[in-house]
């Protein structure tokens, strides 16, 4: 079997970006002697901008993708290996939460405060971007609206540039990895917004894999990331890792509760 991996969550700069193909590699040669026993071969791959597609490939041996499409689009279509745990504020045991933040354009200082601003967020399948900023909404709205205008950016960062320079946008949730990266390599972003409130929390992105993968594979995908970032621990520093965690998929089922929280509230999309 010819597998691929790739973890295209998290590439805020060339230097993450690297840092994590690191990561791979490092895991890449752990299970090599798997790989060799099954005369299997593994190749670091560009994902493409189709990660919904990519995330159910076949012969995809380990990736990272949101928690909200683990919940739809690749439910029952993929197996979890394994959880970051991140050394941010935010996270704790495998979860994370979204900063909620607003352009220092605008005088907002709560959400309440956002009412009638332009909000944006990522893309319509993001826990961090979209769930968690309309589970946030939902107690505010009105007949189903709170913001002026809601458009999708595309990405976090994308996000962040409408707010701290370009002012097309107001307000939006970032995701608070994506945040912390984000304060520490690209520092003008950061400062051309305020931070002014948190999200609901969940577990945070999950590493999986194809449902083809045995189950052995997923145990030493599992035990090669923890080792990784336990021996290269100035690598798990700049990634801000602190180990992982195994979760099943049923710890998952918050992402679910606070959609269908807010759809009860009658707000079942940002507006």
């Amino acid at each position: 079997m010819q597998w691929i991996t790739a973890l295209p969550m998290y590439n805020v700069t060339p230097a993450l970006a690297a840092d994590w193909r690191a990561l791979l590699t490092d895991v890449k040669a752990r299970v090599t002697d798997w790989l060799d026993e099954r005369a299997d071969t593994l190749d670091i791959v560009d994902p493409g901008a189709d990660l919904t597609t990519f995330w159910q490939r076949d012969d995809l041996l380990l990736s990272q993708t949101c928690g909200y499409p683990l919940v739809h689009a690749l439910e029952g279509r993929v197996q979890l290996v394994a959880t970051p745990n991140f050394d941010v504020p935010g996270c704790a045991n495998g979860s994370y939460r979204s900063a909620i933040v607003a352009g220092k354009h605008t005088q907002a200082t709560t959400l309440a405060d956002c009412r009638g601003l332009r909000a944006i967020y990522n893309s319509d399948d993001s826990n961090s971007g979209m769930n968690f900023l309309r589970h946030a909404v939902a107690p505010l709205a009105r007949e189903g609206r709170f913001f002026a205008s809601v458009e999708r950016s595309g990405g976090h960062l994308a996000s962040l540039q409408a707010l701290a320079t370009d002012r097309s946008a107001d307000v939006a949730a970032i995701d608070c990895v994506t945040f912390a990266y984000v304060r520490e390599h690209v520092p003008e972003l950061a400062e051309g917004v305020r931070e002014i409130g948190v999200t609901a929390s969940s577990p945070a992105l999950p590493f999986i894999a194809s449902k083809r993968v045995p189950q052995d594979g997923i145990e030493r995908l599992a035990a090669a990331l923890a080792d990784s970032v336990r021996d290269h621990p100035a690598l798990a520093q700049r990634l801000r890792l602190d180990g992982f965690v195994r979760p099943t998929r049923a710890d998952y089922a918050p992402i679910l509760d606070l959609e269908r929280d807010a759809i009860a509230q009658g707000y079942p999309r940002l507006a």
